[in-house]
């Protein structure tokens, strides 16, 4: 009743901000809701609302209990809406699906070069999914019936797996390799048979794979080495073989184990030997994979990297700017720290 009064007296040049402030959440393969979520997306919708764009908001302190050591969502929402269109069409469920196959990718694209964290990548998709949900006046399911909110964002949440997952293609090959291992195997071992036949479907090598001291094979048995045993010194110049993949998971184990200021020195030297958007971009794809699991470490661990992306980088850029000659001169000892 309040959207639809505040709907017949608009501003047409001004959009109304919402501010939502959610707790109850149900987490399934579907991803997070919240019951209150959908009953608020469907007030907005049903009394004339088209929303434009939704954004996280942290409207707790990152130290509270709750949020110390979690993945704990953003705990709020704002939403910009925009009266709908009183003549606005209706569509069918297979044309709201291509728009969105059609829309969304480049908008989670933006989002991601942005300075949005992975464990609120997908409440902030829901705005340019949700907007091509509300710009009409109903999306008819193929029996006739009007599809729902819920139904909706399920078809925004796939659309997001599958942007994520498109990314796969465009790393080098034993990146390739280790993003299959870790969907099947994660850290445990497996087959070396398995090991074999995988990487050379991925257009690589176990020995290439050792030799990119990311890979690990011996007795028969194979498995990815973990955070844990790739956090200690590295000098990416003098690495003879360095993957999008290695520099991910070094630089992710070494922001939780020594900080954002190691992170930094070491990422100019890096950026000599891979692209640090594809480090960025494997850093969502790796917290998607881990959420997937539920693997709450793995999904603090790379959310950790790419959520302080934006200061880390700010950082390396004054590391850069104070050795001009950093990129081929960088190590520093763990050992030495550890004292």
């Amino acid at each position: 009743m309040v959207f639809k009064r505040i709907r017949q007296s608009a501003n047409l040049t001004v959009p109304l901000t919402v501010y939502y402030a959610y707790k109850q959440q149900d987490t399934r393969d579907s991803g997070t809701s919240s019951t209150g979520w959908h009953t608020l997306l469907d007030g907005l919708i049903e009394t004339g609302w088209e929303i434009t764009a939704t954004w996280p908001m942290r409207s707790e302190l990152g130290n509270r209990m709750i949020a110390s050591g979690t993945n704990a969502l953003a705990s709020s929402i704002v939403l910009a809406c925009r009266p709908r269109p009183t003549d606005a069409a209706s569509t069918t469920r297979r044309a709201f699906v291509a728009a969105l196959k059609s829309e969304l990718p480049e908008a989670l694209r933006k989002l991601m070069q942005g300075a949005i964290a992975p464990v609120d990548l997908a409440q902030a998709a829901i705005g340019p999914g949700i907007a091509v949900f509300s710009r009409y006046a109903r999306v008819r399911e193929a029996d006739g019936s009007d599809m729902s909110v819920k139904d909706a964002l399920v078809l925004v949440n796939s659309t997001l797996d599958e942007v994520i997952g498109d990314q796969e293609s465009d790393f080098d090959p034993d990146t390739r390799f280790a993003i299959k291992w870790y969907r099947q195997y994660g850290w445990s071992q497996e087959n070396s048979g398995i090991a074999d036949q995988l990487a050379r479907s991925s257009d690589t090598s176990i020995g290439a794979l050792e030799r990119g001291g990311i890979f690990e094979a011996k007795g028969g048995k194979a498995r990815l080495l973990a955070p844990s045993a790739l956090d200690g010194a590295w000098d990416a110049a003098a690495d003879d073989r360095v993957s999008v993949w290695e520099a991910t998971v070094r630089l992710a184990a070494v922001m939780a184990k020594h900080g954002a200021d190691k992170v930094a020195e070491l990422m100019p030297t890096v950026q000599t030997r891979v692209n640090l958007d594809a480090v960025k971009e494997l850093g969502f794809l790796l917290f998607h994979e881990a959420e997937k699991k539920r693997d709450s470490k793995d999904a603090g661990l790379f959310n950790g990297l790419v959520g302080a992306w934006g200061d880390l980088n700010e950082q390396a850029q004054k590391f850069a700017a104070a050795a001009p000659r950093l990129g081929s001169q960088q190590s520093f000892d763990f050992d030495d720290m550890e004292g």
